[in-house]
């Protein structure tokens, strides 16, 4: 009787490893160091736990594809990474499942994700992961002696001589185009929110129009710097962060500025596997592994319990803390990206911007 329990026993766990063995999560991500934060902090200790297999794949754009997927009824991508107003608007628009927060996994304290969470971080169909933002860069040995300090700078090519590289389309640098023509962050939005803002921002990027070099990718900007083709960029922060870190490159971040969103998890509706991306959902947003993604790439975790939790940069002893966009001086002069604004003005802005950079 013994040895038949203790063979059924056996037998139930061989049988529990190979289904979890037959599980998998299709994950789309953004590539290059981003992505390398997935997979070291999410994919890799996910499957060690779990067994289930995390399949990730890059896309300039995750939102773009999870899209044309759904709406051609032929769904592989379980879990993708996207903008927070990505996000809404997907959801909006029936294209994505529902996440419950009550499958969240709570603080160490007992407190419920949904209360741990910053403001905003968890919607309807969408759980934040991190909250990264756009900053001006600059390759600090194109400039030996005044630096750039902020959006103005950026604008200025007499002072600061050089091509500048900004991300292809009209979220991100409107704002900023705003701000380096003398508007206070808390008066974007108003202003843009007018036919005269969007004019002033667009004569404003006007002004630089013929030195800039336009990115798609995550991974182009600091590209371009390294190669010497810009001596400034609009840029994902931690992209910049992890080339000056890495890589050793001299490229320096000004927080001044800077433009700061979420980015987060969304299901597809239909998702191949939901019941294993729910589950990969939990464990990736949880305190400890938010955290430890955010010692790969300097992006900060959404989590209050999770701030605290991050320690030196990924293989230093330095803090990784004062690289975040969250660390509170790097928030001085610093504008939230508007949720609603892109949400209900995206599409005409967008095809403005690309008519205006075709004209």
């Amino acid at each position: 009787m013994k040895r038949t329990l203790i063979l059924s026993s056996a037998l139930v766990v061989v049988a529990a490893a190979a289904q979890a063995q037959d599980k998998q999560v299709n994950l789309l991500s953004w590539g290059g160091a981003y992505g390398m934060s997935h997979v070291e902090a999410y994919a890799k200790p996910f499957e060690a736990q779990t067994g289930i297999k995390v399949v990730v794949s890059d896309a300039d754009n995750p939102a773009t594809p999870v899209k044309a997927q759904v709406e051609a009824g032929n769904v592989s991508i379980d879990l993708a990474s996207v903008e927070y107003a990505d996000a809404v608007r997907l959801c909006d628009e029936g294209l994505l499942e529902e996440i419950d927060p009550a499958i969240l996994t709570p603080a160490a304290d007992g407190t419920a994700a949904a209360d741990d969470f910053i403001e905003g971080a968890i919607t309807e169909c969408f759980v934040g992961t991190d909250v990264y933002s756009m900053i001006l860069a600059y390759d600090d040995s194109k400039f030996p002696d005044a630096k750039p300090a902020g959006a103005a700078d950026f604008f200025d090519t007499a002072k600061f001589p050089g091509k500048r590289t900004m991300r292809k389309g009209a979220k991100f640098n409107l704002e900023f185009a705003l701000m380096a023509d003398g508007v206070a962050p808390d008066q974007v939005y108003e202003v843009l929110g007018t036919p005269e803002g969007v004019d002033r921002a667009f004569a404003k990027l006007d002004t630089i129009k013929n030195d800039v070099i336009w990115w798609e990718a995550g991974a182009q900007p600091p590209q371009l710097l390294a190669d010497g083709e810009v001596s400034m960029a609009f840029a994902f922060n931690g992209r910049i962060f992890n080339a000056a870190q890495q890589e050793g490159k001299p490229f320096k971040i000004v927080w001044d500025g800077q433009i700061y969103e979420m980015e987060g998890w969304v299901m597809p509706k239909g998702a191949p596997n939901p019941e294993a991306a729910r589950e990969f959902i939990a464990f990736s947003t949880a305190p400890e592994q938010q955290a430890r993604a955010a010692e790969f790439i300097s992006y900060g975790p959404p989590r209050t319990s999770a701030a605290a939790l991050v320690g030196n940069i990924e293989g230093t002893d330095v803090p990784m803390g004062p690289n975040l966009p969250t660390y509170a001086e790097n928030l001085e002069n610093a504008l939230a990206s508007n949720l609603d604004f892109w949400v209900d003005h995206d599409a005409e802005l967008q095809e403005r911007f690309n008519a205006w950079l075709a004209n």
